[in-house]
């Protein structure tokens, strides 16, 4: 499972929207986004998707991932 820290959220739709982005590629299984923490939980196949494709998706949502 990786935990990242996320930015820019506003509010609980903000933490859907990146769940449902995340679910959307191939070899990630799950995406937890808590807004109160401002964390994602995901849990993928590392042969099928890499950590950089995940960061990549969270930014496309408007979202950032702090390193």
């Amino acid at each position: 499972m990786l935990s990242l820290k996320i930015t820019g959220m506003h509010c609980v739709a903000c933490a859907l929207n990146i769940d449902l982005d995340l679910e959307e590629v191939p070899g990630v299984k799950s995406a937890k986004t808590n807004y109160a923490r401002q964390i994602t939980e995901v849990e993928y196949d590392e042969s099928k998707t890499s950590l950089e494709i995940i960061k990549s998706t969270i930014a496309k949502t408007g979202y950032q991932v702090v390193d």
